[in-house]
């Protein structure tokens, strides 16, 4: 025999659900209080604010009206169980984030209902009970389910991880490690983050097979992840192999953006920085036998007025050795090369020989990777000697 409800629960319902503090409470306990849901970045937690919102008011409902969770509700909660299976959060640290809620929710109904009649309150107590056994229930089911079927599945569940890994959507280091071991893969740490593309332009959409063998081509050792987007192949692989990238894509007619020094938890700032680099680069920065890099895409972005990082951050990417004090002949010749446009006037302003300028600049080469005589390296040495000055 159910109670009939009181007028209390309705006017409590609705000044909860007007109230915005309420459900920022319960995100704020959330984010605080459940390890995984403090690590998510800002892209996730509209997600999580839009989810608990619909919790609340369902939950107010459902003690308002005496009634229980509906098949509707049930979809809902199996679908979110899944989401987080293909997003490697786990299961365990979502069932506590509505425990945490659910408390949340009990502290703010004393807190505006202080002489709350015996029978609204034991409704309040049975209907969470209830609420957070069936939940967990079909929730648990859900996500072993899913969990099951992206394992069942390897290639789609690792081409899912990398596109969560790019968009930004790790809960967290653990998390990360938990779904990676489900699927059997250790994270190359350093990584490379290679995106390529058809040289040609107007290319046709990129398939999974075509990023796939790009992935097998490089012979990399370790793991390697590839998805695509649009036109596009992404790849994560050993940073080790990385050098091997610029005469593989030369090879399949493809240019690329390769980046190395980003860390684990920043995939998604590598693809950002790759992606864009290729929508910016002139024609002459895809040079035969080569890919764009860190410096490149820094560069690039730091000119379309958007830096990634600090110019002296930029300067060093660019130079590398050459700042070092001891290497300041080699600076010095580079500067003289950019200012003059020639190597014989260049020696002359330095008082040297000719050669010896020339032997210079291709020190240059082999310790930047980068050679003054073209114009597009020579833009980007100019672009960081400038800047670091």
């Amino acid at each position: 025999m159910t109670n009939k409800p009181s007028g209390a629960r309705a006017r409590v319902r609705q000044e909860m659900v007007a109230d915005p503090r309420v459900l920022e409470a319960v995100v704020a306990a959330v984010h605080e209080q459940v390890p995984v849901y403090a690590a998510l970045d800002d892209s996730r937690l509209p997600e999580v604010r839009a989810i608990a919102a619909w919790g609340l008011d369902r939950l107010l409902h459902l003690w308002a009206t005496d009634s229980v969770l509906d098949p509707s509700d049930l979809r809902r909660f199996r679908g979110i169980a899944a989401a987080r299976a293909a997003d490697g959060r786990p299961v365990q640290a979502v069932l506590r984030a509505y425990r945490v809620a659910a408390t949340v929710l009990t502290d703010e109904i004393a807190a505006r209902a202080p002489d709350l009649a015996a029978a609204d309150a034991f409704a309040l107590a049975r209907m969470l009970l209830n609420a957070l056994d069936t939940l967990s229930e079909e929730m648990a089911t859900a996500y072993a389910a899913t969990s099951e079927d992206l394992s069942g599945d390897r290639d789609r569940a690792l081409r899912l991880l990398l596109d969560d890994l790019i968009a930004g959507r790790h809960a967290s280091v653990g998390a990360l490690a938990d779904r990676s071991a489900r699927l059997g893969v250790h994270l190359p740490d350093p990584y490379c983050l290679l995106v390529a593309e058809p040289a040609a332009e107007g290319g046709a959409d990129m398939s999974y097979e075509a990023a796939t063998g790009l992935a097998d081509a490089l012979h990399s050792t370790g793991t390697s992840l590839s998805t695509i987007r649009g036109s596009r192949a992404v790849l994560l692989f050993p940073a080790g192999a990385v050098e091997q990238a610029g005469a593989v894509l030369d090879r399949q007619a493809w240019r690329g953006c390769a980046i190395t020094g980003e860390g684990p938890d920043r995939v998604a700032v590598a693809h950002r920085l790759a992606a864009d680099a290729l929508d910016t680069a002139p024609a002459h920065a895809h040079r035969p036998g080569r890919v764009l890099t860190d410096a490149d895409a820094h560069v690039l972005a730091l000119l379309a007025g958007h830096p990634a990082a600090a110019p002296d951050h930029i300067a060093r990417l660019v130079l590398g050795p050459l700042t070092d004090p001891g290497q300041a002949h080699l600076l010095a010749a580079l500067t003289a090369y950019i200012d003059t446009g020639s190597a014989s006037a260049a020696a002359r302003e330095l008082h040297l020989h000719p050669q010896s300028l020339r032997y210079r600049l291709r020190r240059i080469h082999d310790r930047t990777g980068r050679d003054p005589r073209d114009p597009w390296q020579r833009l980007t040495l100019d672009i960081a000697r400038t800047i670091r000055a």
